[in-house]
């Protein structure tokens, strides 16, 4: 099944209904076509690596963030399995149970961050964050200062959060203005059409510039390092998204 509605107004409840779907694959119940990630998780993951390097050390605590059910997770769990790291996931139920358990991993049900237990035995201890193509629903959905203040009181010394996967609209917006993106526009959608693009104007739920710099600016104000970096080109929206890296000094 690949109707484009499966991934419109996504949020909590709905993922956890995908999930629940026989009639889906690993991609769309993680909101995506298959063809946009078919082939692209090992890409994917390698570039996450290359961002973290607390995941090359051993015996770490490694955090997870909305992990889905696809095969992201299953190369983190085995790299963490083989770097001795322990490894916590929290998410849904439903897509809980569509991982595999192992010995190094521990798994939180619920909709992050409103797991208490996870905050009272990691608060200051974790040293690797990954929340990866997840934020942008938490920008829609819940309080993003929150969930970005929260997030950093679990950090160690040293330790590392990986935002990654961040749409963001005004990124699109320079892209598709250029020759490339016009390039990439037509052969889209099977025409010789130009892509609108207006700038200077609101999108209303969606992630910009904005958005981007001001948790840039939140984390470093209150004494964390904090990077806008690009994905590897070889990413499948490599052109519009982007990540964020933040460090505990």
């Amino acid at each position: 099944m690949s109707d484009n509605n499966l991934f419109e107004n996504l949020n909590f409840d709905k993922f956890r209904e995908l999930a629940k779907s026989d009639q889906l694959s690993r991609h769309e119940k993680v909101g995506f076509p298959d063809s946009y990630r078919e082939g692209k998780e090992p890409l994917i993951f390698s570039d996450v690596c290359n961002k973290l390097l607390n995941l090359r050390q051993r015996g770490k605590t490694v955090l997870e963030i909305g992990p889905g059910c696809s095969q992201l997770p299953v190369l983190l769990e085995k790299l963490c399995t083989d770097q001795d790291h322990r490894l916590l996931l929290a998410d849904s139920q439903e897509m809980l149970d569509l991982l595999p358990d192992a010995p190094n991993t521990v798994k939180y049900p619920g909709c992050y961050p409103n797991l208490p237990a996870l905050f009272a035995q990691y608060t200051g201890r974790i040293d690797v964050i990954i929340c990866y193509s997840v934020i942008q629903y938490i920008f829609l959905e819940g309080n993003l200062w929150n969930f970005v203040d929260l997030s950093l009181s679990l950090l160690s010394e040293g330790g590392e959060i990986l935002l990654g996967d961040i749409p963001n609209s005004t990124m699109r917006k320079r892209f598709f203005s250029s020759s490339a993106g016009i390039a990439c526009h037509k052969a889209y959608v099977g025409k010789d059409e130009t892509p609108t693009v207006t700038f200077n104007t609101l999108d209303p739920g969606a992630m910009d510039d904005s958005v981007v710099l001001a948790i840039l600016a939140r984390v470093r104000a209150q004494g964390f390092h904090g990077w806008v970096v690009p994905q590897a080109a070889d990413l499948p929206m490599a052109n519009r998204r982007e990540d964020i890296l933040i460090k505990r000094p």
